[in-house]
């Protein structure tokens, strides 16, 4: 299960970064290029991806 939530958080935080730079007109050449709110859902879900990546590698206690 940790490995599958590292790679949907690596994921997140590249296809959001890519929204992220289209979104702020740094990254050109699609229909998003240049749209406010692609640069918004692209930094939810960067934001997202790096909260998946921190909890899916925290420390867990183990019950006793």
């Amino acid at each position: 299960m940790r490995i599958v939530l590292n790679i949907v958080g690596v994921l997140s935080v590249l296809i959001g970064g890519i929204w992220l730079l289209q979104g702020i007109n740094v990254l050109p050449g699609s229909f998003m290029t240049g749209q406010t709110v692609w640069a918004v859902r692209g930094g939810i879900l960067v934001f997202a991806g790096i909260a998946d990546l921190v909890w899916a590698n925290r420390k867990r206690r183990r019950a006793a």
